[in-house]
Protein backbone atom coordinates (compact mmCIF):
# COMPACT_ATOMS: atom_id res chain seq x y z
CA UNK A 1 0.00 0.00 0.00
CA UNK A 2 1.47 3.47 -0.39
CA UNK A 3 2.21 5.79 1.94
CA UNK A 4 2.72 9.34 1.63
CA UNK A 5 4.27 12.18 3.93
CA UNK A 6 3.03 15.96 3.62
CA UNK A 7 4.55 18.77 4.54
CA UNK A 8 3.03 21.63 6.80
CA UNK A 9 3.05 23.34 3.17
CA UNK A 10 1.47 20.96 1.02
CA UNK A 11 -1.36 21.03 4.01
CA UNK A 12 -1.35 24.82 3.56
CA UNK A 13 -1.68 24.58 -0.21
CA UNK A 14 -5.46 24.48 -0.34
CA UNK A 15 -5.89 27.31 2.33
CA UNK A 16 -8.23 30.22 0.70
CA UNK A 17 -6.99 33.45 2.50
CA UNK A 18 -8.44 36.55 2.82
CA UNK A 19 -8.31 39.23 -0.03
CA UNK A 20 -5.89 41.90 1.27
CA UNK A 21 -2.01 42.80 0.60
CA UNK A 22 0.11 40.22 2.01
CA UNK A 23 4.14 39.92 2.24
CA UNK A 24 5.39 37.17 0.40
CA UNK A 25 8.77 36.14 -0.15
CA UNK A 26 9.36 34.30 -4.23
CA UNK A 27 10.13 30.68 -3.78
CA UNK A 28 10.55 29.85 -6.86
CA UNK A 29 10.06 30.89 -10.76
CA UNK A 30 9.70 28.48 -13.46
CA UNK A 31 9.29 27.80 -17.39
CA UNK A 32 7.27 26.05 -19.20
CA UNK A 33 5.82 25.91 -22.91
CA UNK A 34 2.13 27.07 -22.87
CA UNK A 35 -0.58 24.14 -23.83
CA UNK A 36 -1.73 25.99 -26.46
CA UNK A 37 -0.07 24.56 -29.57
CA UNK A 38 -1.85 26.55 -32.03
CA UNK A 39 -0.16 29.91 -30.74
CA UNK A 40 2.45 28.51 -28.68
CA UNK A 41 3.94 30.66 -26.25
CA UNK A 42 6.38 30.54 -22.79
CA UNK A 43 4.90 30.38 -19.15
CA UNK A 44 6.34 31.78 -15.90
CA UNK A 45 4.63 29.95 -12.96
CA UNK A 46 5.81 32.02 -9.52
CA UNK A 47 5.41 30.66 -6.34
CA UNK A 48 5.83 32.31 -3.25
CA UNK A 49 4.60 31.87 0.59
CA UNK A 50 3.29 34.52 2.41
CA UNK A 51 4.82 36.02 5.41
CA UNK A 52 1.71 38.26 6.83
CA UNK A 53 -0.74 40.82 6.14
CA UNK A 54 1.08 43.81 5.14
CA UNK A 55 -1.68 45.95 6.12
CA UNK A 56 -2.42 45.06 9.83
CA UNK A 57 0.96 42.34 10.27
CA UNK A 58 -1.67 39.41 11.31
CA UNK A 59 -0.09 36.34 10.81
CA UNK A 60 -3.00 33.97 10.47
CA UNK A 61 -1.99 32.82 6.54
CA UNK A 62 2.03 32.70 7.37
CA UNK A 63 3.30 29.90 5.28
CA UNK A 64 0.19 29.38 2.71
CA UNK A 65 1.86 29.13 -0.60
CA UNK A 66 0.23 31.23 -3.29
CA UNK A 67 1.11 30.53 -7.33
CA UNK A 68 0.55 32.79 -10.21
CA UNK A 69 2.00 32.90 -13.71
CA UNK A 70 2.78 34.91 -15.72
CA UNK A 71 2.73 34.64 -19.86
CA UNK A 72 5.88 35.77 -22.32
CA UNK A 73 2.67 36.86 -24.56
CA UNK A 74 1.78 39.54 -22.08
CA UNK A 75 4.89 40.35 -20.94
CA UNK A 76 3.51 43.84 -19.45
CA UNK A 77 1.55 42.24 -16.79
CA UNK A 78 5.05 41.34 -15.49
CA UNK A 79 6.13 44.91 -15.54
CA UNK A 80 4.77 45.76 -11.56
CA UNK A 81 6.20 43.17 -10.48
CA UNK A 82 9.94 43.77 -11.36
CA UNK A 83 9.06 47.27 -10.78
CA UNK A 84 8.40 46.31 -6.86
CA UNK A 85 12.07 45.03 -6.83
CA UNK A 86 13.24 48.57 -8.45
CA UNK A 87 13.59 47.17 -11.92
CA UNK A 88 12.49 49.45 -13.97
CA UNK A 89 11.77 47.04 -17.80
CA UNK A 90 13.12 48.59 -20.92
CA UNK A 91 12.66 48.29 -24.80
CA UNK A 92 15.68 46.03 -25.73
CA UNK A 93 17.08 45.11 -21.97
CA UNK A 94 16.96 41.28 -21.01
CA UNK A 95 15.63 41.00 -17.41
CA UNK A 96 16.29 37.65 -15.13
CA UNK A 97 13.02 36.63 -13.04
CA UNK A 98 14.78 33.81 -11.31
CA UNK A 99 16.70 37.32 -9.79
CA UNK A 100 13.47 38.14 -7.66
CA UNK A 101 13.70 34.46 -6.12
CA UNK A 102 14.50 35.05 -2.22
CA UNK A 103 13.64 38.35 -1.96
CA UNK A 104 10.25 39.83 -0.44
CA UNK A 105 7.26 42.15 -1.95
CA UNK A 106 3.75 42.93 -1.45
CA UNK A 107 1.12 41.02 -3.57
CA UNK A 108 -2.60 41.60 -3.30
CA UNK A 109 -4.50 38.27 -3.52
CA UNK A 110 -8.38 38.10 -4.43
CA UNK A 111 -10.65 35.32 -4.04
CA UNK A 112 -12.29 34.26 -7.71
CA UNK A 113 -13.71 30.92 -8.58
CA UNK A 114 -12.23 27.90 -11.02
CA UNK A 115 -14.00 25.16 -11.97
CA UNK A 116 -16.82 25.52 -9.34
CA UNK A 117 -14.28 25.54 -6.19
CA UNK A 118 -12.86 29.14 -4.49
CA UNK A 119 -9.64 29.55 -5.05
CA UNK A 120 -6.91 32.58 -4.22
CA UNK A 121 -5.73 34.48 -7.26
CA UNK A 122 -3.02 37.16 -8.23
CA UNK A 123 -4.41 39.61 -10.76
CA UNK A 124 -0.74 41.45 -11.37
CA UNK A 125 -1.55 43.92 -7.95
CA UNK A 126 2.40 44.27 -6.33
CA UNK A 127 4.42 46.87 -4.55
CA UNK A 128 7.59 47.23 -2.48
CA UNK A 129 8.48 45.23 0.92
CA UNK A 130 8.35 48.19 3.30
Amino acid sequence: MPVIEFSEQDIKRGTLVTPAWYLMRIDSIGEAPSKNKENPSTNYPVEGVILKNSTDGSEEFAGVPIMWNFNSKAKGFITPFLEAFGVKPEAGKRVELNSAVGKELRVYVENDTYEGRLINKVQGKFKAAE
